[in-house]
């Protein structure tokens, strides 16, 4: 038996809220302008800062697994290393995208030193790119939504949150899986309405979730321990 004690649910609400924070600002509009080489150079300070913040949310999203792991593990342990696996090769990727953004900052201020700019800046540029793009947005996230619908999964039958936002969890983890399958398969683009429209559900219902952990906390019922309920 079970029952995650209150500061537990208030520090993983917090780091919640925080990697939303960190994620919008750890973004940089200007690669997705035509002219990213000549750009990046004149806002070196953002694209720095961005960085950190991306290896700040990387340590948030991993300090958040390692939390929720042993509760999950009271309710079914296969679920639960299942569900760390994928959030810690998610976070994985996403440091490995940091490299990737620097390496772009770097190539863009040699372009802009340059007397003799080549076309090979432009196709080294656009394979790091399109790099950090895989690493953040299939990289990272195809196995975090796996991750996501094992957590909800797991929330809806031990009932520490609300029935219908386990279930808004998992619906919306599968859209975010859906979508990246498609942007995996080119059928939609990173910057397009639908694919924000399907990573919509599950970011707000996160929104919602961290409220509801910082505010009420877990729901205080006893959680029975039992391998032989869940078929893998």
């Amino acid at each position: 038996m079970m029952k995650p004690d209150r500061k537990t649910a208030i520090i993983i609400g917090i780091l919640l809220i925080f990697s939303f924070i960190f994620g919008v600002f750890s973004s940089v509009p200007a690669l997705e302008r035509p002219d990213y080489l000549e750009a990046l150079p004149q806002i070196e300070t953002q694209v720095l800062v961005a960085t950190i913040l991306q290896a700040a949310m990387a340590v948030v999203y991993v300090s958040i697994t390692v939390l929720l792991y042993p509760i999950l593990e009271t309710y079914n342990k296969k679920l639960a290393v299942g569900y760390f696996g994928f959030r810690i090769i998610g976070a994985g990727f996403l440091f490995a995208g940091i490299a990737f953004l620097l390496l772009l900052l770097s190539l863009s201020q040699s372009f802009v030193t340059s007397s003799q700019a080549s076309s090979s800046y432009f196709e080294i540029a656009e394979m790091l790119r399109q790099g950090r793009d895989i690493l953040n947005h299939i990289g990272m996230i195809l196995p975090w939504s796996i991750g996501g619908v094992i957590l909800y999964y797991c929330f809806f039958h031990m009932r520490l949150i609300p029935r219908w936002l386990s279930i808004w969890g998992m619906i919306g983890s599968f859209f975010t899986l859906f979508a990246t399958l498609m942007l995996m398969l080119n059928i939609i683009q990173l910057v397009s309405p639908v694919y924000f429209i399907l990573n919509a559900p599950v970011a707000f219902c996160e929104i919602i979730l961290a409220i509801m952990l910082i505010v009420r906390g877990f729901h205080s019922i006893e959680i029975k321990t039992n391998e032989k309920e869940v078929r893998i």
